[in-house]
């Protein structure tokens, strides 16, 4: 198993004028010192305009720094957002290219759609199409990798002409591709496209086990169609870590900046109102604990094995790989067993100081490290071997690198018409295109709620939709319909929903969760496990997927009674993301 860094360039307030200059070159004084410690990889992610949570807008500028300060480690280039508006195809294999020169060869280039709220409307992303583009997005870059010259594209989501897309990175046919993944479905979609899965999701070592064995029985099925032109069969998980020889120690560095990144996370990827410039999230963060430590929910101090306990306790309790050499050697041990090929962990979030992710990545080199270096160049060519037939078959089902048509000379004005409506015979805009797409679906807005139509509807109009029992009946339905079973399987709950609407009237209803299904029943059923009191209208939000189902942990319209502790759970079980 192989071990890499992550780094989100996390800086809660308050900041100095020079937060972001120490905050960078900390980083690369951190790389530098994994390099000489024998670590894998260091992996610096993109994000826009995700302040405290993430400062890492540029991180093909930071990695190049850290390949001209480094000699052996991989530098991961990931999550690169790949719709058009937040990269144009061009531009990132163009980057990525340069960067694999420059690093000699050590690149691996990880893609995502990017999901915040922030970010895709930053940019005028629509949220129904990131999917689509991503993929499309991510075929004509392979393609411009390996073409010379590049054959051009024509889709909803990019035209462009052919051109010969220089520089060619140095590894052949391209740096190894990965995505990121935050749950089951995007492990078998990376498996299915035959790319490294990274996998956010910070699993238990059996649910990881489940997941290997999966992505790996696709990898090897006629279902794996690559998106480029090698397959990179790794699984790799993302977990917190500190590591001091004295567990308490270990908790007090490590776990403050764990539960930091859980929570500022939470505040993106949830329903938080965001000022930008003004959203003060380390203040908030700071009268959480503050609260937490008065009612006595703490850090978990316990020498248990470790483990994320993150989803069933809070975002105030994640552990993680946080303890001491033995405990997290013990917990690696068990991601090795279950055949995860790369342990990527964070260490730099929220306040973690320098000095103690410095002496922390010396100690686990020092005395976790050597424990999974033995064998590991034979483990890696036996696997190699095994899956050496199903990759060659995966590869033949790939289209081949293409030529563009015999004669073809670069003509300014011709292609430029292409996409101007103004010029004559010039064919629509993508947003023409767009518009009809979005026309088509007018005619599905009678299943169900559709976020298409609750967007657009006034609170009092939509109470109006749900008021009636029927109508809530399948409100709920359609938010029992988003279970996921392979979340739920060891989540047995009894949900009381109190439906409440603006004149003081409410109706209760009760989920019953158990063995991975869910069933709705009118009125209260036993005791149950915790009762939500929700206003009908923001049920309606989330159920019709305008909302991210962890509004209804975070929303202060909501009041909870019994274990709050399994809130986060329940969002989790009910489609929201990991919340990591």
């Amino acid at each position: 198993m192989r071990f890499g860094l992550f780094y989100e360039h996390q800086l809660p307030r308050p900041w100095k004028a020079e937060s972001e200059h120490d905050l960078l070159h900390d980083a690369l004084a951190q790389v530098a010192l994994a390099d000489r410690l024998g670590f894998d990889y260091a992996w610096a992610v993109e994000h826009h305009f995700l302040e405290e949570y993430s400062h890492s807008s540029a991180p093909e500028v930071f990695l190049g720094a850290a390949s001209q300060r480094t000699q052996r480690i991989r530098l991961g280039h990931g999550i690169v957002a790949l719709p058009q508006q937040v990269n144009h195809p061009a531009r990132v294999a163009e980057r990525v290219a340069t960067l694999d020169l420059l690093a000699k060869g050590r690149v691996d280039f990880g893609t995502g759609e990017s999901s915040s709220a922030a970010e895709l409307g930053g940019f005028g992303v629509r949220r129904s199409a990131k999917r689509e583009q991503w993929l499309d997005a991510l075929d004509a870059i392979t393609r411009m990798f390996v073409e010379e010259p590049f054959a051009g594209w024509d889709s909803p989501w990019l035209r462009m002409p052919p051109r010969n897309v220089v520089p060619k990175p140095l590894q052949k046919p391209h740096p190894p591709l990965w995505v990121a993944c935050s749950q089951r479905d995007t492990i078998h979609l990376a498996a299915r496209n035959g790319l490294g899965a990274l996998s956010f999701s910070f699993a238990e070592p059996e649910q990881a086990a489940r997941w290997v064995r999966e992505y790996y029985e696709l990898i090897a099925s006629e279902e794996c169609q690559p998106a480029g032109f090698a397959v990179n069969a790794n699984v790799a998980v993302v977990l917190p870590m500190m590591c001091h020889r004295d567990e308490r120690t270990a908790i007090e560095r490590g776990a403050p900046g764990a539960a930091f990144f859980a929570h500022a996370l939470s505040h993106y990827y949830g329903l938080n109102p965001h000022a930008p410039g003004r959203t003060d999230i380390g203040a908030r963060f700071a009268e959480q604990r503050e609260r937490r430590q008065h009612s006595g929910t703490t850090q978990d101090n316990s020498t248990r094995a470790l483990s994320r306990r993150i989803i069933e306790a809070g975002t105030g309790s994640m552990r993680g790989a946080i303890g001491t050499p033995g405990q997290v050697r013990e917990l690696l041990h068990g991601y090795a067993d279950a055949g995860v090929d790369q342990v990527i962990f964070v260490m730099q979030a929220g306040a973690t100081r320098h000095e103690h992710i410095c002496e922390s990545m010396e100690l686990f080199a020092a005395e976790v490290m050597p424990a999974f270096a033995t064998d590991r160049a034979r483990h890696e060519a036996a696997k190699a071997q095994r899956l050496a037939p199903a990759v060659t078959a995966a590869l033949a089902r790939r289209s081949p690198p293409r030529c563009p048509v015999g004669g073809y000379r670069i003509d300014e004005r011709a292609e430029i018409a292409t996409l101007d409506p103004t010029e004559p015979g010039a064919r629509p805009k993508l947003g023409a295109h767009l518009a009809t797409r979005a026309s088509r679906r007018t005619s599905r807005l009678a299943r169900g709620l559709p976020s298409e139509l609750t967007r657009h509807l006034s609170d009092r109009q939509l109470e109006g939709l749900v008021a009636r029992p029927g109508a809530q009946r399948a409100l709920l339905s359609l938010l029992t319909q988003k279970l996921r079973p392979e979340r739920a399987r060891d989540f047995d709950a009894r949900v009381k929903w109190r439906l409440t609407l603006s004149d003081g009237a409410h109706r209760d209803w009760t989920l019953c969760i158990r063995d991975g299904r869910a069933e709705l029943h009118p009125g209260t059923r036993a005791e149950p496990t915790m009762a939500i009191s929700v206003p009908a209208v923001l049920l309606a939000r989330v159920a019709s997927g305008e909302l991210n189902p962890v509004t209804l942990a975070e929303s202060p319209a909501i009041e909870v009674d019994g274990d709050l502790t399994r809130l986060p759970r329940l969002a989790y079980v009910l489609g929201a993301p990991s919340p990591f």
